[in-house]
């Protein structure tokens, strides 16, 4: 699963055109579903889509500055969808289901301000504001679907338009409140930013599931990502999921964005839902970020408390996200020299499902730009994974600093591989690989490590690495090796 997106790709509508470019190469590097931007249309042009305004318009009708997304339109959209189908690459979507944003109209409401740090504790008496609430999508009119939106389908907002005067407005009426079922972050976690939905009302929960199957089919989905899960109604979402998978497939893949330190909690929640999606393990980010910002940290410690580690069937593993990158507000840095250590511990063994960042393979723009990660090998070790990381896993963690492991190949996809990598200095590792490579001639696939590994007649091998790296070893005869090294084409600007 690869995130075809960073924070700031350029805001001039191409990116669909872009990804239309480059989606054979990552279809040869073993690429098989992208996970899409949120491309509904947002409150303005240059908007990411997590200001989401309307979302039955995917760059179609001409609302909020034109009729292109930042991503582009809904023809070039459609374009890629079915040559990704064509190579074999599923579309994961990313659905911004928990609010809406740019109203098109004010309407008076009674609310209650509440304590911005406890949305449990209600601050003074209740009074009328003038909130930007009122969604008519006139661009679009009743194409897709003629549900308006008022005041009433909104439990909070955060701006009063009579007085300027910004806070944390709980919109008052019949059945109106927080959502109960969703985190007790600030103590309740309703509410995050711009006009959030009421799921308790019936024309909010009806218009939104229609929404789910009608871009899956629409579009030709095989997948979404919930954009901050644990911000709305955990019944809704079940529900939703429910909806999607009965009438557009079993097989259609949920992931949510639960971004905490806190592996019980997140387990407790994958329990609540009936582990009908997975979860980022964003726990195992942090572990990467702390053992690549300190130094000599102790490899064989990387996944205590790891997501992945307690639920590897309901892990997306990542090594960074546009969330994450520099700048954003979670910014959970890992430092480059890390990064290819990070992402073979991800993409090279059994548990998880691998995510690789938009800006490891392309780079990043904006005001902290960055080159693309790894050495320009990322899509080496994509391939890497696609050919050789199959069948038992041996591990060989006895060093602090070096530590490796074997994948011993199936009866299909026989040819297997050894993965050392160090943080410090260089250093190897006896690992048995099995005695039925025995004479073959290993050598390293990212081309870090140059010598040559003999395979003994007991089926073991003495691997080395560099210093701060990894090596991928791997039988120089094996099937697929004269596709390394890849040299990727990563300039996907044409700059």
């Amino acid at each position: 699963m690869f995130q075809g997106f960073e924070w700031n790709v350029p805001a001039d509508g191409k990116h669909w055109q872009r990804l239309i470019g480059a989606i054979p190469k990552l279809a040869a590097a073993g690429i098989g579903s992208i996970w899409l931007p949120p491309a509904c249309k947002a409150s303005s042009p240059n908007g990411n889509g997590y200001d989401v305004y309307d979302l039955y318009d995917v760059g179609e009708f001409d609302q909020k500055g034109g009729k292109a997304t930042k991503w582009g339109t809904k023809e070039e959209l459609l374009e890629l969808s079915k040559l990704a189908k064509e190579h074999g690459i599923g579309l994961y979507w990313d659905a911004v289901l928990n609010h809406k944003a740019a109203a098109d109209h004010t309407e008076k409401c009674r609310v209650i301000e509440v304590d911005e740090n406890d949305r449990t504790k209600e601050v003074g008496e209740p009074y009328e504001i003038e909130g930007w609430l009122g969604f008519d999508f006139p661009g679009r009119g009743d194409k897709y679907s003629a549900q308006k939106y008022h005041w009433y389908h909104f439990s909070g907002t955060d701006y009063n338009a009579a007085n300027d005067k910004k806070a944390i407005y709980k919109i008052l009426g019949d059945n109106k409140g927080w959502s109960e079922s969703v985190s007790d972050e600030q103590g309740n976690a309703d509410y995050m930013m711009f006009a959030d939905l009421d799921y308790s009302h019936p024309e909010v929960q009806e218009d939104v599931k229609k929404w789910g199957v009608w871009v899956t089919k629409e579009i030709g989905l095989k997948g979404f990502r919930l954009d901050a899960v644990q911000h709305f109604s955990e019944r809704f979402t079940g529900e939703w999921i429910e909806t999607l998978r009965e009438q557009c497939g079993n097989d259609m893949f949920v992931v949510g964005e639960f971004w905490t330190g806190d592996t019980e909690e997140m387990s407790k929640w994958l329990e609540k839902m009936d582990h009908k999606f997975s979860l980022y393990d964003s726990p195992l980010l942090y572990n990467f970020s702390r053992a690549s910002t300190s130094e000599g940290a102790d490899l064989r410690k990387i996944f205590d408390g790891a997501l992945v580690q307690s639920q590897p069937v309901n892990s997306v593993t990542v090594v960074m996200n546009h969330d994450t990158q520099p700048g954003q507000t979670v910014a959970t840095p890992v430092e480059g020299y890390f990064k290819p250590l990070a992402y073979c511990l991800t993409l090279l063994r059994k548990d998880g499902y691998p995510c690789p960042f938009y800006g490891d393979l392309y780079g990043m723009k904006g005001e902290h730009p960055e080159p693309p990660s790894c050495g320009n090998k990322l899509a080496d070790m994509i391939l890497a994974r696609k050919l050789y990381a199959y069948g038992d896993l041996e591990d060989y963690w006895n060093d602090a600093n070096c530590i490796g492991w074997v994948r011993r190949g199936t009866w299909d996809k026989p040819f297997g591989l050894a993965c050392v990598m160090s943080n410090t200095g260089p250093n190897q590792i006896r690992m048995a690989v099995g005695d039925m490579h025995k004479g073959e001639v290993w050598t390293d696939l990212l081309e870090w490590e140059k010598k040559e590994v003999t395979i003994d007649d007991e089926g073991y091998g003495m691997f080395p690495c560099a210093g701060i790296s990894v090596s991928i070893w791997v039988n120089k005869e094996a099937e697929g090796r004269d596709k390394f090294p890849m040299n990727f084409d990563s300039n996907i600007y044409n700059e």
